[in-house]
């Protein structure tokens, strides 16, 4: 029973921060319990929690995007441009920045899956590369966004916010994905073993390209509910937040190593931990260079426990097994 229990804490540790990292901040300030806080805790968490989501799907292959806080900034920016010179319907604009998220994620996509380049240096290189591009059709200026796109941010449906509705979408169809579709199976077994999967007939390079074809898209749907609750691209927009993507995920249970992860509630869990640490040392009022090295830190502790609970996990449900065996 005491093996058993020791499983579970290790399986929901996630969980259990986020319930420790709230009580703590409630009781250091009361007013991070007030329902408002708690309503623009789940706001603020949609925009990097979608991204979030399509990072854990990369992880889950044993690869990385470090590419999509640049590519957040170039779709933001090539929206806004487009929407600022031709009056679209307010219903394009999301289709619009989910396509240009599409090219982009197929450019990361193609050359890791076909050139077969290693995930790091593909990505690190795009970060760059789309970050420079974003730049230079900006000039380096702020692109505003219509009234019209910023009031979607802010009027709620059925008391709810439109960005919440939105990752709330996401997250479904990727849990279901993951879960319950052979290309989910298909996607983990990549991450596993890729020369066993490939033994498998199942059709890796495929696997790869969609998986960030999928990443693209949903950093250019974040895109889109940043618009939403943003008047502008700043060129800093989006600088950083693969970090806070990828921390969510590991945080939430998706292995670096690929091969394991899960989308509700492991990187929803994640996103909301990153998200009410920014809160809680805004309303504690913390120094904002103090911060950066604080969420670097986060990382590392996500890192440690991805090592330390899948290291655990697998001692005990292999003393689980041998004393069930025993008892049989």
């Amino acid at each position: 029973m005491t093996q058993r229990l020791r499983q579970l804490a290790l399986a929901n540790v996630p969980i259990i921060l986020l319930i420790v990292v709230f009580v703590v901040f409630s009781l250091l300030d009361p007013r991070f319990f007030d329902l408002q806080t708690l309503a623009n805790v789940a706001r603020s968490t949609a925009y990097i929690g979608i991204v979030a989501v399509g990072m854990t799907l990369v992880l889950m292959t044993a690869g990385i995007d470090l590419s999509v806080g640049s590519m957040l900034y170039l779709t933001a920016v090539i929206v806004g441009q487009v929407i600022n010179a031709a009056a679209l319907p307010v219903f394009v604009v999301p289709l619009l920045a989910v396509g240009v998220g599409v090219v982009l994620g197929a450019v990361n996509g193609f050359a890791i899956s076909f050139l077969r380049l290693v995930p790091f240096i593909v990505t690190l290189a795009m970060l760059t590369v789309f970050r420079g591009a974003g730049l230079g059709l900006s000039q380096s200026r702020e692109v505003n966004y219509p009234d019209v796109i910023t009031r979607l941010g802010s009027e709620p449906i059925l008391g709810i916010p439109l960005p919440v509705w939105i990752f709330a979408l996401v997250v479904l169809i990727a849990h279901l994905v993951v879960t319950r579709t052979p290309f989910g199976r298909q996607l983990l077994a990549t991450g596993e073993d890729r020369t066993a999967a490939e033994r498998a007939g199942i059709p890796v390079r495929r696997v790869l390209f969609t998986v960030y074809v999928i990443a693209g898209a949903l950093s250019g749907l974040a895109a889109f509910v940043a618009m939403t609750q943003l008047r502008t691209a700043a060129p800093g927009f989006g600088s950083g937040d693969e970090f806070d993507a990828i921390a969510a995920a590991v945080l939430g249970g998706t292995s670096l190593f690929g091969g394991r992860g899960s989308v509700f509630p492991g990187t929803v869990v994640g996103a909301l931990l990153i998200q009410l640490i920014q809160t809680g040392l805004q309303f504690l009022q913390v120094d904002l260079y103090v911060t950066p090295m604080i969420q670097a830190c986060i990382i590392l502790l996500a890192v440690f426990i991805d090592a330390l609970r899948t290291g655990r996990l697998e001692k005990l449900t292999r003393r689980v097994v041998m004393s069930e065996r025993t008892e049989g």
